[in-house]
């Protein structure tokens, strides 16, 4: 058995993470302003500057600040993309459980969408329209890979549209989760296809406006892709 070090409930870094971080959702710090450089930092907190870099580096990987080697530290505007190695590394244990990360995405996904085709604009659904033309060329090339950044912009753009914050965020998250399931099932014949179609049928549902069917859209879109998830299940 190898021993370990009981750890304190809660750390220097911690503490000055904290301070930070509440500095930033209070408002005091904006977004795009500067934060002091380490040296006074450390002396602000009376700590040393590898406290101050550890917990800099913590807030840069939650999404609150960007480290600019030579230049210091940024707040970060609220809608920047979570880092994806962040997500990964909070959601290690479950990424490869292929139901578990279906589930999430049914539910979640579901939620953003309805959210974005009530408050969908006129030029939402032009660019979404584009978007669509651009995954249907990209769908004749069978490039798993590529298809899937279409169709990864596609759905962060509706997360951006839900006019819901965490609802995006919960999107970027998603979108990170899901990748390597994704590139599973786009590799499954028809999928690629498939992926077009129902979202083409979802946009189609958003643009008369009937919440009703855009909610039908949605359902048709997991059941067709459940299909697939068994199939790459099953093997």
């Amino acid at each position: 058995m190898f021993e370990v070090i009981p750890v304190k409930k809660v750390t220097v870094t911690e503490q000055i993470m904290e301070q930070i971080a509440g500095l930033i959702t209070s408002g005091q710090l904006r977004p795009g302003e500067q934060l002091p450089n380490e040296r006074d930092l450390a002396e602000k907190f009376k700590v040393t500057r590898g406290r101050v870099r550890e917990a800099l580096r913590a807030l840069s990987l939650v999404g609150l600040i960007t480290i600019k080697a030579g230049e210091g530290s940024f707040v970060n505007e609220q809608m920047v993309p979570l880092p994806a190695e962040t997500i990964i590394w909070l959601f290690h244990s479950e990424i490869h459980n292929l139901d578990e990360v279906y589930a999430a995405r049914q539910l979640i996904e579901s939620e953003v969408y309805l959210s974005a085709a009530a408050r969908a604009t006129e030029e939402d659904f032009t660019y979404l329209q584009g978007l669509l033309k651009t995954l249907a060329k990209s769908a004749k090339k069978s490039e798993p890979a590529a298809f899937l950044d279409g169709l990864d912009t596609f759905d962060l753009y509706m997360g951006d549209i839900s006019g819901n914050r965490i609802y995006a965020k919960l999107m970027q998250t998603i979108v990170h989760l899901r990748r390597e399931t994704s590139l599973r099932l786009l590799r499954v014949p028809g999928a690629i296809e498939n992926s077009v179609e129902m979202r083409s049928a979802l946009l189609k549902s958003v643009k008369t406006g009937d919440m009703a069917l855009v909610k039908e859209s949605i359902e048709a879109f997991f059941q067709n892709s459940r299909r697939f998830y068994d199939n790459i299940i099953a093997k």
